[in-house]
Formats: C-alpha cells, sequence, structure tokens
C-alpha cells in the first residue's frame, strides 16, 4: 500500500542544483584540484566530432574527389602561415572557431583522392580504408599485446599469413611498419643478427667490415639505413643497372668477390621490385642464385611493385621473389589501403624477428598471463606504440575481394598503356623508355625546341621546362605530376597511375594540360 508524499516532488532542475550542491559539499580536493566527475563537456565533444564527421564528408570524401575541383589550392609557406591561425594560446577556443580552421586546412592541404593527383607512389580514396582508419583513430588501440588489441593482433595475422601466400612461401612471419624504409631497416638489420648474432648484445667492435650490395636504382632508404645502424654508407655498394635501370647480376658478382678480397665481410644482397623513378624490375632468379652461392640473404624492395603480385597477368614481374629471405611490401601505394601500410615479410618461421629485436619488457610481455602470449606480437617490433595499420588494408580486401584488387592493378597498367601510346602519337611528347611497371617516364618539348638539334644547348634549355610547367599547374591547381632529373637525363616528367577514379579522360586531360601550360616556353 502506497501513500502520497507529503508536499509536492521536486522539479527536474531542482534534482540537478541538489546534486551540484551534493558534490561541492562531498567535493575531494587535491593541490587545489576538484577531482569529483569529468571536466570534459561530453555532450559539446560529441557535438563537435558530429560536426567535424560532416565536414569531412562534404569537403574530403565528396568534393575532393570531384574532377572538377581543384587538386591544389597553392600558397607559399609565407601567405599560408598567414592564412592559418598557426598560434597555440593560453585558453581553448570555441567550436566554431575549431570547425572554420578544420576547413581552412582541407582548403589549403593537397587534394591525393583527387582523380588528377599523381605526384606520388599513393592517390585516390578507398572507402572501406577510411572506415577502417576512422574506427582506428576512434579506438586508439596499440598493437603490442592480445589483451589491449585482440581484434587487430588477429586481423594483422590474417593479412600477414595471405601476404606471405602470395610471396610464394609455406610458411614465414612478419610485422606491419611505419613505412618501407623502415620495413628495409628491419630487413638489414635482421640480415645481420643473422650473419652475426653477438652484435646484438656486444656491438660491432672488433668485427670485420659489413658490406651489402644494393642496386644503383635503390631506394634512397637503403643509405639511410646503413647509417642509421653503424653499417655506414661507404659500405653500401651499388651495383650498376642496364639502360632500363634492372640490376645486372654479373656486375653484383664481380662488386661481392671484391669486397671479399678487401677484407669485408658481405651479409645482404638488396634487390628491388618496382624502383621509384623508373618503375624497374631486377632479376630476381639470377640474384637468388648468385645470394645462394655466396651465402648472401636476399631482402627484395617490393614496397611500390610488390601489389603486381595479386594480379595473375602481371605477377610475372615478381618471378623468383619465392627465393626471397624478406620482403618489403606496401598496400598503402597500388592496393590503396591508406598512408601508412607497410609490412616486412620473413621466410624464416624460427622467431627469427623476435630474436633479433626482443627487449623482454617484464611490464608489457609477462610470461605467466592466462592466455596464450604468442599472441603478444610487440616484442618482435623496435616499437613499442604501433598503429593497427592491417586492420585498413584487411577491411578493404574483404570488401572488394582478391578479384577485386586485382582488378586495380590490371586497370591501373591497362591506363599506363594507353598513356604511353598516346605519348608516342602527340607531338612534342617523347617517352625516356618504354615502362615495365606504372611509372610513365617523359618529356615534353616545347614548339621552340622542336627543331633544334639535341646537343647541350637543346638539353640544358630543356632541363626548364618541366619545373616551370610544374610551377604553373600547382598555381592553377589542375593537376600534380613529379618531375626529376635521373642518371644524366635532363627533368622528365613521371607519372603514376594508381586510383580506379582515374578515367581514360584523364589521361587524355593530362597530355592536354601539359601542352597548353608549356606551349609558350
Amino acid at each position: 500500500m502506497s501513500s502520497a508524499p507529503d508536499g509536492p516532488g521536486p522539479l527536474d532542475g531542482d534534482i540537478d542544483q541538489q546534486e551540484m550542491i551534493a558534490s561541492k559539499k562531498s567535493a575531494v580536493l587535491v593541490d587545489g584540484i576538484v577531482l569529483n566527475g569529468p571536466t570534459t563537456d561530453v555532450k559539446a565533444g560529441e557535438k563537435f566530432v558530429e560536426e567535424a564527421c560532416r565536414l569531412i564528408m562534404e569537403e574530403v570524401v565528396l568534393k575532393a574527389t570531384d574532377v572538377k575541383e581543384k587538386v591544389c589550392e597553392w600558397q607559399p609557406p609565407e601567405q599560408l602561415r598567414q592564412l592559418l591561425d598557426l598560434e597555440m594560446r593560453d585558453t581553448g577556443e570555441p567550436h566554431d572557431r575549431l570547425l572554420k580552421l578544420c576547413q581552412d586546412v582541407i582548403r589549403f592541404s593537397v587534394k591525393t583522392s583527387h582523380p588528377r593527383f599523381f605526384n606520388q607512389l599513393y592517390a585516390g580514396l578507398d572507402y572501406y580504408s577510411l572506415v577502417a582508419r576512422l574506427m582506428t583513430e576512434a579506438l586508439n588501440p596499440s598493437v603490442y599485446t592480445y589483451e589491449v588489441s585482440p581484434v587487430f593482433l588477429l586481423v594483422e595475422e590474417a593479412v600477414l599469413k595471405k601476404m606471405i601466400e602470395f610471396i610464394g612461401w609455406k610458411e614465414g612471419d612478419g610485422i606491419f611498419n611505419p613505412g618501407g624504409s623502415v620495413s628495409n631497416m628491419y630487413a638489414m638489420n635482421l640480415a645481420r643478427y643473422k650473419y652475426c648474432p653477438d652484435i646484438k648484445e656486444k656491438g660491432m667492435s672488433g668485427l670485420p667490415r659489413f658490406t651489402l650490395f644494393t642496386s644503383a636504382e635503390c631506394h634512397y632508404s637503403m643509405k639511410k639505413a646503413a647509417s642509421f645502424l653503424g653499417i655506414g654508407t661507404e659500405n653500401v655498394c651499388f651495383v650498376e643497372t642496364d639502360g632500363r635501370g634492372k640490376m645486372i647480376p654479373e656486375e653484383l658478382e664481380k662488386q661481392i668477390w671484391q669486397a671479399r678480397k678487401e677484407g669485408a665481410a658481405p651479409f645482404l644482397v638488396c634487390a628491388t621490385s618496382g624502383t621509384t623513378v623508373l618503375g624497374a624490375f631486377d632479376p630476381l632468379d639470377e640474384i637468388a642464385d648468385i645470394c645462394e652461392r655466396h651465402g648472401l640473404w636476399l631482402h627484395v624492395d617490393a614496397s611500390w611493385g610488390g601489389s603486381a603480385l595479386v594480379s595473375r597477368k602481371h605477377r610475372k614481374l615478381l618471378r623468383g621473389i619465392h627465393r626471397a629471405d624478406s620482403v618489403a611490401w606496401n598496400p598503402h601505394k597500388m592496393l590503396m589501403a591508406g598512408v601508412q601500410c607497410c609490412a616486412l615479410l620473413v621466410k624464416d618461421k624460427s622467431d627469427l624477428l623476435k630474436k633479433c629485436y626482443s627487449a623482454e619488457a617484464s611490464y608489457l610481455f609477462q610470461q605467466d598471463k592466462f592466455y596464450d602470449i604468442s599472441y603478444d606480437t610487440g616484442d618482435k617490433s623496435i616499437q613499442c606504440s604501433r598503429k593497427p595499420d592491417a586492420f585498413k588494408f584487411w577491411m578493404t580486401w574483404k570488401a572488394v575481394g582478391t578479384l577485386g584488387l586485382e582488378e586495380r592493378v590490371n586497370r591501373a597498367l591497362a591506363l599506363s598503356r594507353y598513356l604511353v601510346e598516346e605519348i608516342k602519337k602527340r607531338e612534342g611528347f617523347k617517352l625516356l623508355m618504354e615502362p615495365e611497371y606504372a611509372n610513365i617516364c617523359f618529356w615534353y618539348i616545347p614548339p621552340s625546341l622542336r627543331e633544334m638539334e639535341e646537343g647541350p644547348e637543346f638539353w640544358e634549355k630543356l632541363s626548364l621546362v618541366a619545373p616551370a610547367i610544374k610551377e604553373r599547374m600547382m598555381k592553377k591547381g589542375s593537376l600534380m605530376l613529379g618531375y626529376q632529373p635521373h642518371q644524366g637525363k635532363v627533368n622528365f616528367f613521371r607519372q603514376v597511375v594508381i586510383s580506379p577514379q582515374v578515367s581514360r579522360e584523364d589521361m587524355d586531360f593530362l597530355l592536354d594540360e601539359i601542352d597548353i601550360l608549356g606551349r609558350d616556353m
């Protein structure tokens, strides 16, 4: 049996006020700071996230991928510094001001998802990878132990296993790293550890001079890794390449014998599958034969070209890769997993990665945990905190399937072939060479130089053309395309097709726009 209250009940506002009063009465202070309750305005924060996500959807996902929009809105550093409010102040700023800053950041950033962004070895927008990145940024995991990152460790295991199958190994190991440069450094250190395990604890004092061999067209990270690891850049032997940029196996063997004759200790050969500028693929089978004869670790830097492995038509470019001891492969390039997404894959299955890099931090890798500690893979990384980069590739792979990934590679190389044939047809365009991959290298020769003999004066004047056109296209915002001098050749354009959003019309536009921008030079 219930009874009516003696008087009218409190209103909601009265309850809130009473709770605040109670909270103040029971407040706990330490060093003058009230510790009761959260200090974050949760509702305001949630609203800000919601409005920022709407802005990202409108300005990046929709607008920045629109071919009718600019690729970039160029501003020189001094002017951009004034346009952006970069100053950090003592007090926070209102959300409407923060949203305006977000809008400015998007406005003045390069739209790498734009169909006419051809500047680097990554491009385009994969919607599934983007969602995966949003999820991981919100969850904020660190991939070192199963207890704090159970899903993402299992995802990484599954992705590595599948990538290992495409290389052609029956088993192996691996880890995702922050960049192909880091993967190459991992491999270099791993090869040295395999050659001389005592280095991990005793260092290099009193040991012979270690020497490694790589292509003259290799990625510059090989020099950086040698410097970082104390091997020394003078002990990186650059092997001569042929006219297409491929390592010459006979020259490699000559250098190995010469190094041994000079008392050095060769331990590693790094071949390249997809060089940065020319897109060349070293002859892996012949290089593997040499490595086997001399007992050297073979690492293949397939950061750029590794994605051809998912194409039944083009995987022949990497014939012999199954004979490598380690491989670097970046799905964020041709397969569009989103920067950064880079794996080092190792044929060894004896825990060599862990033996080389383990530091056995007892506060993370306790041996008496209640679950299978083999899933605590963080001790085989040089990092402690590590992003779940495999997840965005996994999400894309789940969404489009292996056949969808294969179609991306095939389409990119088909568009590259179309562009090559168009370059051959057009007056004023000249290929450096027939491409092997998606790197299309060519000169634009303006009308004023087309009747000039190809002597020193011609090449000197031609070297000025690509930089001038690049400046014009950046200031106009119509497209972005890289250029460089290379191996004695003056500045030329390097066009790379990656994104499936790119069409034949974009290839035509590229050549038309270069001609428009450069015909008066």
